[in-house]
């Protein structure tokens, strides 16, 4: 049967390679991005949807797909408030869930962070435990939700601690065994491609999964 994917937060760093590995898979007929602005991918299978994420149940039939993959993402620095954090990371991504699943979505695959745990001291562990126990409880078939510590990659805007980080902390993976392998920085298209495994997975529930992905 023909299958639809709905991608949001598809101009990032996992969002990027994601497409590419969506396109290159050829297990979906039609793959919407859900999109602030218009993307440029010449490839008849996508579909640009846009939104600023206020009001997403207005767009109705636009939602409809099969599986969703949410790489939606800031940071604290670059949000320039908590609120402003908590709208991208927790309240975009539980509304696309919740609007998503009333158009007949089936998967719900959403990147989320290591060492998220609600009574974390850390704001943002603990917006993004909320996030994951929100989207759970939405009803999916399965929700599958991917830990990464940090992210490797190229990123539009400029994060000069964050590139210090990348070129070190990849050093230490090696040194990163037994419970704190899912702390080991992880390449942006590992990251894609371990989204595109579990969405390929015939499982139900809610599962919670860091990398390297058990088999």
């Amino acid at each position: 049967m023909p299958r639809i994917a709905l991608v949001a937060g598809a101009t990032g760093l996992v969002g990027q390679f994601l497409v590419q590995r969506l396109l290159d898979s050829g297990a979906y007929d039609r793959i919407k991005l859900l999109t602030r602005r218009t993307v440029s991918i010449n490839d008849a299978r996508i579909e640009n949807v846009i939104s600023d994420y206020s009001d997403l149940d207005a767009l109705g039939k636009k939602l409809k797909a099969d599986d969703v993959f949410c790489c939606l993402g800031t940071t604290l620095k670059k949000a320039g408030s908590r609120a402003a954090f908590e709208k991208v990371d927790y309240q975009m991504v539980v509304d696309l869930a919740r609007a998503a699943h009333t158009q007949g979505a089936r998967q719900f695959i959403v990147v989320s962070a290591a060492g998220t745990a609600e009574h974390s001291p850390s704001f943002y562990s603990r917006v993004k435990a909320r996030m994951e126990r929100d989207v759970a409880a939405v009803g999916y078939d399965a929700v599958h939700i991917v830990r990464p510590a940090l992210l490797i990659g190229a990123r539009e805007e400029r994060r000069p601690a964050e590139h210090i980080s990348q070129m070190i902390m990849p050093l230490f993976n090696p040194l990163l065994i037994g419970g704190m392998k899912k702390y080991r920085s992880a390449r942006g298209e590992d990251v894609a491609d371990a989204l595109l495994q579990l969405a390929r997975r015939e499982s139900r529930g809610v599962h919670i999964h860091h990398l390297p992905l058990e088999t």
